[in-house]
């Protein structure tokens, strides 16, 4: 028999970490002594403790090592735990790798241009929203100001509940004229529009590099630069028509005050 002491300087695993294994019930003392409370342990038990630990290492909660460890789980269902475990780990690193293309990116930057950069680009989840839409193509991006005028109009007359606005710009790139441009207005319900006029639900999008940019219209384009710029060196593609969503803004075009998040949905480039 060995003290838990003993048994812990020749396993090599805290003193702590054995109480905590034993509260769990995953290795058990072989005696305790009811007169002092001192814990026993044998060194055949050691074989148990190095599986607990080999599980530990490779990832799993100590609740779940339990269930391994259970006489009963199946050559199936053990499998079927370490599947699920390898799909996490993989997706993990995954993820990771993705964060270390950002931070490498990050830096070019800064030593590229020698300061720290104005914008901060976030990767986000965008939920879907019931819309109210008016699409046209239009002379020019600040010619979309009369079509949320006749939003709010109509919104209005039939008592709809009007939330934020944004704009979907549907061209693949900048134009000066005839641009696609699409003004959309969050609401609390579903009507049937007219033929100008629609009701829809506007799709989710599952990843999307976004910027705040605050400032007048007239230069925004800085944002959009910095924004296409961190894509590209992200290793990331755009997938979709990018938004802008006007989170403090106005029918002026110079305003210093206005607050606009700029959004392009991606997806992360494949390279074999």
């Amino acid at each position: 028999m060995l003290k838990i002491g003993d048994f812990s300087k020749l396993s090599l695993v805290s003193i702590k970490a054995l109480r905590l294994y034993d509260r769990m019930g995953l290795l058990k003392p072989t005696r305790v002594d009811r007169a002092n409370g001192y814990r026993y342990y044998s060194a055949s038990q050691l074989p148990r403790l190095n599986r607990i630990l080999a599980f530990k290492d490779l990832g799993f909660s100590l609740e779940q090592i339990g269930q391994l460890l259970d006489d009963q789980i199946s050559p199936v269902q053990m499998r079927g735990m370490l599947r699920l475990k390898q799909a996490e780990l993989q997706q993990h690193i995954q993820g990771e790798t993705a964060r270390l293309a950002r931070v490498e990116a990050r830096l070019r930057q800064i030593e590229l241009e020698g300061n720290m950069p104005n914008y901060e680009v976030v990767l986000k989840k965008i939920q879907p929203m019931t819309v109210a839409s008016i699409r046209e193509i239009l002379p020019n991006y600040s010619a979309v100001g009369k079509l949320f005028d006749d939003l709010t109009d109509y919104l209005q007359q039939h008592g709809v509940k009007a939330d934020s606005c944004a704009a979907i710009w549907h061209d693949t790139g900048y134009k000066e004229t005839d641009v696609d441009g699409e003004a959309i207005v969050i609401v609390d319900k579903l009507l049937p529009g007219s033929d100008r006029i629609k009701f829809y639900e506007l799709p989710a999008l599952e990843q999307a590099a976004s910027v705040i940019y605050q400032g007048s219209y007239n230069t925004i384009a800085e944002s959009y630069n910095y924004l296409l710029s961190w894509i590209e060196t992200s290793g990331y593609q755009i997938v979709g028509p990018n938004r802008e969503i006007y989170i403090q803004g106005g029918p002026e075009q110079d305003n210093e005050s206005y607050v606009t998040e700029i959004l392009f949905p991606v997806e992360k480039i494949c390279r074999n």
